[in-house]
């Protein structure tokens, strides 16, 4: 039954998203996949991640990238091909620009150069608010932390090094956190409108959720449909401002619904000569910059 209203479909879009991949065959997941490939070469074949599907299992996940790549090694070459490899990670609710390796010596060439940094990525996001400054770089270390609420849970915080002392308001050192990694975000704004912003962000670290962490805690500007890092102590869906709701034609209480809005949109991998690719946003994405009247760049 599809709903003839299109606010209500637009709803059940979102609603439906996380889910769709996890109720596939294994056989189709790895033919969507196949049919997501930008790249091949013989080293390496770049597909664009769909929204929701996780990289690796984990308990409660039936689909994962992981698990379909021989399927989709020997889809894309031949019944003896060997499985393709995994180089990188994306989380599960991120789209776009994933990079696979056709033998364990070029995912091992492929993973050096991201711990090296010498892949440059370009991420896109639609967050809440307007960064101030517009353009940046967030440098603060990350660290995992036990959330002490009514249900306890596991987040990534920031461990500066440096706080505001509370009597002269001067910058002073404060001790390191021994656990915590050093993480760089460089940020720019494409477009604001409607109470909310088009970045464009560039990690040049890797830590786990770096960039949400980096936006919401260190610019106060939260990704959009990121339900996890918009409160600290409580897990509760996002509260959206009005103007995004009245644009989103979304009532507080469907915001649950949201998903999260960061794209890998470029990857630029020095493989030989410099291999640049590049994945539209998917189709929910770019409803939402519609809908907030945020105006795409053209590249």
């Amino acid at each position: 039954q599809i709903p003839k209203d299109p606010t209500q479909r637009w709803l059940r879009e979102l609603a439906a998203l996380s889910q769709q991949l996890q109720q596939v065959h294994p056989n189709v997941l790895a033919k969507i996949l196949r049919q997501r490939t930008v790249y091949q070469n013989e080293e390496i074949v770049v597909i664009d991640k769909p929204y929701g599907l996780p990289v690796h299992g984990g308990p409660g996940i039936k689909n994962c990238i992981a698990d379909v790549l021989p399927i989709l090694a020997k889809m894309l070459e031949n019944m003896k091909a060997e499985p393709l490899h995994l180089c990188h990670r994306l989380d599960k609710e991120t789209t776009g620009v994933m990079v696979l390796a056709r033998s364990k010596e070029a995912a091992e060439k492929i993973r050096l150069l991201f711990k090296t940094r010498q892949v440059e990525k370009i991420y896109w996001a639609i967050v809440l608010g307007d960064p101030d400054p517009v353009e940046g770089v967030v440098e603060i270390p990350i660290v995992e932390k036990e959330v002490q609420s009514h249900q306890s849970h596991y987040k990534m915080t920031l461990a500066p090094n440096y706080r505001l002392c509370p009597e002269d308001g001067k910058v002073m050192k404060i001790r390191k956190n021994r656990n915590a990694e050093r993480a760089v975000t460089r940020f720019r704004r494409l477009a604001s409108a409607s109470a909310c912003s088009l970045l464009e962000l560039q990690p040049i670290t890797g830590v786990k959720h770096q960039i949400r962490v980096h936006l919401a805690y260190g610019l106060g500007c939260p990704i959009l449909g990121d339900h996890k890092y918009s409160h600290w102590s409580k897990l509760a869906p996002q509260k959206l401002p009005e103007l995004t709701l009245r644009r989103l034609k979304l009532e507080q209480s469907k915001a649950r619904h949201l998903p999260l809005h960061l794209h890998a949109h470029r990857l630029c991998l020095p493989l030989g000569q410099p291999l640049d690719f590049v994945c539209k946003p998917p189709l929910f994405f770019q409803k939402t910059l519609r809908k907030l009247e945020l105006d795409i760049p053209k590249d």
